[in-house]
């Protein structure tokens, strides 16, 4: 990576998770490498490319998103090749509010993300993935 430095990378993690938060799929996938890898744990479930993860990122900002009825920001913590970000996230699900705790790591390759690693429970990432869980190979 060369001169990438942790405020470049601490810049890229914010802009990500700031177009995902509009919900820009053009300006989300802008953010990833050509062959993004997502990992979702402690599933051991996996996804790459840029077709799966743009599946993704569109049932994530059709459904889940507007099923949030808030998140906050736990813990963040950056280095030169990754920023983690701690989320507490309460969505509503058939008239009933869930609150699930998501940890992402988003990893450099090059001087844009190579993927993610998210830290949640089975069932939070079902609704982050939607039908496509049931397509993310196991590792």
């Amino acid at each position: 990576m060369g001169d990438w430095t942790v405020d470049d990378m601490y810049a890229l993690g914010t802009r990500h998770a700031e177009l995902e938060a509009k919900r820009d799929l053009v300006g989300t996938l802008a953010t990833l490498a050509p062959n993004p890898l997502y990992e979702f744990h402690p599933m051991r479930r996996r996804m790459q490319g840029l077709e799966p993860v743009r599946r993704y990122y569109e049932h994530l900002f059709d459904s889940f998103i507007p099923s949030t009825r808030s998140y906050r920001l736990v813990q963040e913590w950056v280095n030169e090749s990754s920023v983690a970000q701690e989320y507490d996230i309460e969505v509503e699900v058939a008239g009933v509010v869930e609150l699930h705790r998501v940890i992402g790591v988003l990893v450099a390759a090059g001087e844009l993300l190579g993927g993610e690693r998210v830290y949640a429970s089975e069932r939070c990432a079902r609704l982050m993935l939607g039908g496509l869980f049931d397509e993310l190979e196991p590792f």
